[in-house]
C-alpha cells in the first residue's frame, strides 16, 4: 500500500471509520480504476484474454524469426569471408600459376 493511501485510512480511522471498511473501500477503488484503465485499453471485453494470448505468440514468432534470420545473416557474411580468405590465400601463394 503507498504511503498517501496508508495515511489517508490512517486518518480516516481517527476519525471514526474502521479499517476492515476502509481497506474494502480502497480494495474496491482499485479493481474499479482497473477495469476502467482495461476498458480504456480496449481489452474490457470477454475476449480480451484470447487477445492478448494470440499477440504474445505473434510476438514470440516474430522474435523466433528475428533470431533466426540474424544467425542466418551471421553464417552467410562468416562464410563470405572464410570465402574471401580462402582466394586471398590462393592469389598469395600463386595458385593462378599451378592453374595453367
Amino acid at each position: 500500500m503507498s504511503a498517501v493511501l496508508a495515511e489517508l485510512m490512517r486518518q480516516a480511522e481517527e476519525d471514526g471509520a474502521s479499517l476492515p471498511v476502509l481497506r474494502a473501500i480502497a480494495e474496491e477503488a482499485g479493481e474499479l480504476s482497473a477495469a476502467r484503465a482495461l476498458e480504456r485499453l480496449g481489452l474490457g471485453d470477454r475476449g480480451a484474454a484470447k487477445d492478448m494470448a494470440e499477440l504474445r505468440e505473434l510476438l514470440a514468432a516474430w522474435r523466433d524469426a528475428k533470431r533466426s534470420a540474424t544467425r542466418a545473416a551471421i553464417g552467410w557474411v562468416t562464410r563470405l569471408a572464410a570465402a574471401l580468405l580462402l582466394v586471398g590465400l590462393a592469389v598469395k601463394l600463386g595458385f593462378w600459376g599451378w592453374v595453367r
